[in-house]
């Protein structure tokens, strides 16, 4: 009989059916921040924007950091990146695509959340930066209104360290 066989294709159909809102691990960064990031560029401010975009199947992210001259940095940098994060049904994870002013196009693929909540990108492709390099994002959230993002970059055969760490706060 091929009932069988139907009733094991459903269930693994099933099994690999989205959770009812694949968006709910990132849904609390919807919104405007602003932001005070420190590490290897130096100190600095930043802004950055969450919003779903095309019929709510995207998280559009844009990002911007401003580190005024100093000590670490004498001549300063404005940073931005633009990126989106989506739902890939195959792997049940979210994706994150940032696209760099430098040029850097960084692909993320979400850990799933641990247990303290916070939210773990790490890096499976990076385009022009030489091979062997991987990034990583953590976001640690502090209730509805704060959250850390850690950035961290590992060289080839090296473990991750931290690059910058931005502490960002619900500005709308």
């Amino acid at each position: 009989s091929t009932e069988p066989m139907l009733t094991a294709a459903l269930l693994l159909m099933l099994a690999q059916a989205p959770p009812a809102d694949p968006f709910a691990p990132v849904q609390r960064l919807v919104g405007e921040w602003t932001g005070t990031p420190e590490g290897q560029p130096g100190k600095g401010t930043a802004t950055r924007q969450y919003r779903f975009a095309l019929h709510g199947k995207y998280l559009e992210v844009r990002n911007k950091s401003v580190y005024p001259p100093q000590e670490k940095n004498p001549k300063g940098e404005t940073h931005e990146d633009w990126g989106m994060i989506s739902y890939d049904k195959r792997r049940q994870r979210l994706v994150l695509r940032q696209f760099h002013g430098e040029g850097f196009v960084n692909q993320y693929v979400a850990e799933p959340p641990s247990s303290d909540g916070s939210l773990r990108f790490v890096s499976e492709s990076i385009e022009n930066i030489p091979p062997g390099f991987r990034a990583r994002e953590t976001y640690v959230f502090h209730g509805s209104g704060a959250f850390e993002e850690v950035f961290e970059l590992a060289e080839p055969g090296k473990e991750f360290e931290v690059y910058s760490r931005t502490r960002f706060t619900r500005a709308h």
